[in-house]
């Protein structure tokens, strides 16, 4: 008889452990940063056959390589394309790639009260995060919501005004709280003039904008404060920095088993920032009064790898699984790859973009910099802005060294030795392609220890592929309850940004969302 098929946690666990054995293959190339592509001889350190081919591969070559299309006309080692086969095997699927690479300049279906100040990329994932929240919503009975690092409180003010949900915003900074407070009453005000007749926003407001409803809805209850990382269970909030005027806030969870009032809520954190996407997690488990959560983590390199005190244990690994794995640890310079964009980066290259040659350029730099001080590596250099379209010894070096102390008028910035380098400016795109095949895998392996993290813990939990990648590169949406998901994810991909339909007005109440026969990715 065949054995049974393994359950979702086994597959999980099994991506987890090939993941793992894939980064310690190539751990060199996963840790190397491509400024040091000069002074520390990385174009050697590759595989002599990948050397020849990566040589005189074009940019859409690469490109193809990327995106899993081989590139045209290429011809690639057995041993590098296996190399890639691997990577995007291994990593979360990350959406269909189609349409415009760029949002649109306002979403169409965002009432023009609730687009103000909020940028194109935002409106895409406040839209998208908030109608999977209403879902949650929905499928759980629970209409509070409380928004963690809410920032100016364009997610919290969209999912009050636009979809009638109870919303408490948590944020750490004082003074982002206080400008979200501001937002707030504007919108109000301005609702108050919509319903007049004859005003100018009324007269504004494209036909399919249908007026506000009548009253208003509740705005967002701001708190300023931020998440305890290391008492996730305990006090919920420290202080906000810098203090606020008014005194500290009471926490909108009540501490462990409740929440304020005594209602079940559902949290959120959109792009929460380093170890904040693991505390959500872990308040989630361990308080029976959170119904579910979702998180869109960010800024992967500001993880804590060990524990910050007795009894406060690290952000990753998170789960008993990954954490028993050899070689599950991930390096600063691993999380940071795990945040590049690969779409974007491949974009530029089937462009054949001038700003490919940036990296070649802090490259070069950084040789010049070991060579005049080598006690100096890999120093804060700010920005040059719009670095490729200048000249590098008259125009980037010259910017560039005196952000470190050094002058160029005493270093030999348009020598041969400096041509030469500029000159493999392709083998430098070439080596950090290689990287970026690695940081979705890498980013898969920190959400997968997150999932099963939960999934140990008897929770139901899903990555959904929320955003479009190309603009919004962290676009993977943890989501997790205690009740089955099945319901709020399954026509997920029915509140598109592309879909025909209306626009969520400040005011209106939203009935259930439409539903098809697809099957969630749980």
């Amino acid at each position: 008889m065949a054995p049974p098929p393994p359950s979702a946690l086994q597959r999980e666990q099994q991506r987890a452990a090939d993941i793992i054995r894939l980064l310690t293959l190539y751990r060199p190339l996963l840790d190397a940063y491509i400024i040091d592509f000069f002074a520390e001889g990385l174009w050697a350190q590759l595989p002599p056959s990948w050397q020849a081919a990566l040589a005189t591969a074009t940019p859409p070559q690469l490109a193809g390589l990327l995106g899993g299309q081989g590139g045209p006309g290429a011809t690639w080692p057995l041993s590098l394309l296996a190399f890639a086969a691997a990577t995007h095997a291994l990593a979360f699927p990350r959406g269909q790639l189609g349409g415009s690479p760029r949002p649109p300049c306002q979403s169409t279906h965002l009432h023009p009260l609730l687009r103000r100040h909020v940028k194109p990329k935002k409106q895409h994932e406040i839209r998208r995060l908030g109608k999977l929240l209403q879902r949650l919503s929905q499928a759980t009975g629970c209409n509070h919501v409380v928004d963690i690092g809410a920032g100016q409180g364009h997610l919290s003010r969209f999912l009050a005004f636009g979809l009638g949900l109870s919303v408490t915003a948590v944020e750490g900074d004082s003074r982002l709280a206080a400008t979200a407070q501001r937002f707030d009453r504007d919108l109000l005000r301005e609702l108050g003039k919509v319903g007049t007749e004859g005003s100018p926003q009324r007269r504004r407001q494209p036909p399919r904008c249908p007026p506000p409803a009548s009253p208003p809805p509740h705005a967002p209850r701001h708190v300023a404060g931020r998440l305890d990382p290391e008492f996730p269970w305990g006090e919920f909030l420290l202080p906000p920095a810098p203090p606020g005027p008014n005194p500290g806030a009471k926490n909108p969870l009540g501490g462990l088993g409740g929440s304020e009032g005594g209602q079940r809520v559902l949290v959120t954190g959109l792009h929460a920032c380093g170890d904040l996407s693991p505390a959500l997690l872990r308040h989630f488990a361990r308080s029976p009064s959170v119904a579910a959560v979702t998180s869109v983590a960010c800024c992967h390199m500001k993880l804590s790898t060990s524990p910050r005190a007795p009894g406060c244990p690290a952000s990753y690994p998170l789960s008993s699984w990954v954490a028993t794995l050899p070689g599950h640890e991930l390096s600063y310079r691993a999380r940071e790859a795990a945040c590049h964009a690969l779409e974007d980066y491949t974009g530029r290259l089937g462009a054949e973009s001038g700003r490919l040659r940036t990296h070649c350029y802090r490259a070069v730099l950084e040789t010049l910099i070991r060579a005049a001080e080598p006690g100096k590596k890999h120093p804060g250099v700010q920005t040059v802005k719009a670095a490729h379209t200048l000249s590098f010894p008259s125009e980037y070096a010259r910017l560039g060294l005196p952000r470190v102390g050094l002058d160029p008028a005493v270093i030999p910035v348009d020598s041969a030795p400096v041509q030469a380098m500029l000159d493999q400016h392709h083998k430098v795109v070439a080596f950090f392609s290689l990287t970026l095949l690695l940081a979705p895998v890498v980013e898969t392996l920190i959400l997968l220890d997150r999932l099963l993290y939960l999934r140990e813990q008897g929770f139901q939990c899903a990555l959904v592929p929320l955003f479009d990648p190309r603009f919004s590169p962290r676009n993977l949406v943890l989501v997790a309850a205690r009740t089955p998901l099945a319901a709020a994810l399954v026509g997920l991909d029915d509140d598109s940004d592309e879909d025909v339909g209306g626009t969520e007005t400040p005011g209106e109440q939203h009935g259930p969302p439409k539903q098809n026969t697809a099957p969630p990715q749980l």
